[in-house]
């Protein structure tokens, strides 16, 4: 089976085609056919005004637009796409005027987008990442999606996912919020700092972060940490997946991305354009979040993997009746 999944969230618009495989031991498996990520900026304004900007529809729907034509033409070697899945997240649940952006998806790409709740992306996120990792057995395992709008917290093992949580944390909106200066002050990061440790004392309250072995980040933020933190010239896709990072290593690479102004960013070989003006906002929750895990977990938690693996596949997977 041949399917399309599209994940449409407050920064990007991808999509996966992929090949889909069952094996002998009934697990589901991703061929990528094709993978593209698009910054649209579906969420510009909506943390203030509570609705999608027409610019920013505007930008999307002409992406979904192009998605329809690239489905279409990847009926190749006698496979076309069979099912086609789009989930919109954090943006588009926040917005008042979701019903306009529900009609033009649907209008360009023939299917309804599924506008899912924090705890279903977050559910999503764990089956994606993990897809690709070692079987997990009973240990606890940490996934952090660390998007434009929202960052998903979910704790599962080889049963699936144990508790999880969503926050209205994420790159675009914190830097919306707070981070307005080029660079940011030292007031602008201390604010922000404080709102992350609130939604972090948040999440405490609803998923056991002291009691997990091994945290994996996903989502295009921290990818790009990864890629400072490795010293990538340019964007290694092949790099950065998988990769075991020290916990002292990101937050260096977290502190000099914050500390850059866009230009300096902007000059980065691994810098997609669309996250120069966020990418500040997103470094500071990740490192945030990281030393929050290292003193809840006693020091015994050393390193954060990294996963090319997200959202998306879990989308994918769920498209071909797999997990999710």
């Amino acid at each position: 089976m041949r399917v399309a999944a599209i994940d449409c969230g407050t920064n990007s618009i991808r999509l996966l085609i992929a090949d889909v495989t069952t094996a002998a031991d009934g697990s589901v498996m991703l061929t990528d056919v094709h993978r593209e990520m698009r910054v649209v900026r579906l969420g510009q304004g909506v943390d203030a005004t509570g609705m999608l900007a027409p610019e920013a529809l505007e930008r999307t729907f002409a992406a979904a637009q192009d998605y329809a034509e690239t489905i279409r033409g990847c009926a190749v070697g006698g496979r076309a796409v069979e099912r086609v899945r789009f989930v919109a997240t954090s943006a588009t649940r926040d917005a008042g005027n979701r019903a306009e952006f529900v009609v033009g998806i649907k209008a360009r790409l023939g299917v309804e987008p599924e506008v899912v709740s924090g705890a279903e992306e977050a559910a999503l996120s764990f089956a994606g990442a993990t897809s690709v990792l070692p079987a997990l057995g009973g240990e606890l395992v940490l996934v952090v999606d660390l998007g434009g709008g929202s960052t998903e917290f979910v704790v599962g093992n080889a049963a699936g996912v144990q508790a999880a949580v969503s926050t209205d944390m994420g790159c675009v909106r914190f830097t919306e919020r707070y981070l307005k200066s080029d660079p940011p002050t030292k007031a602008e990061i201390a604010a922000a700092e404080a709102a992350i440790e609130a939604k972090l004392d948040d999440v405490l309250a609803e998923v056991p972060l002291g009691s997990v072995t091994k945290v994996v980040g996903v989502a295009g933020t921290i990818t790009t940490i990864t890629a400072q933190a490795l010293g990538l010239a340019s964007y290694e896709r092949e790099a950065i997946h998988a990769a075991v990072v020290p916990l002292g290593s990101i937050d260096k690479a977290a502190g000099d991305l914050l500390a850059m102004t866009r230009a300096e960013r902007a000059d980065l070989g691994f810098m997609h354009p669309g996250r120069v003006d966020v990418i500040g906002a997103g470094s500071l929750i990740w490192r945030t979040v990281l030393r929050r895990l290292a003193v809840l977990t006693h020091g015994r938690l050393e390193s954060a993997t990294t996963s090319e693996h997200d959202i998306l596949d879990g989308i994918a997977l769920g498209a071909a009746g797999g997990p999710n």
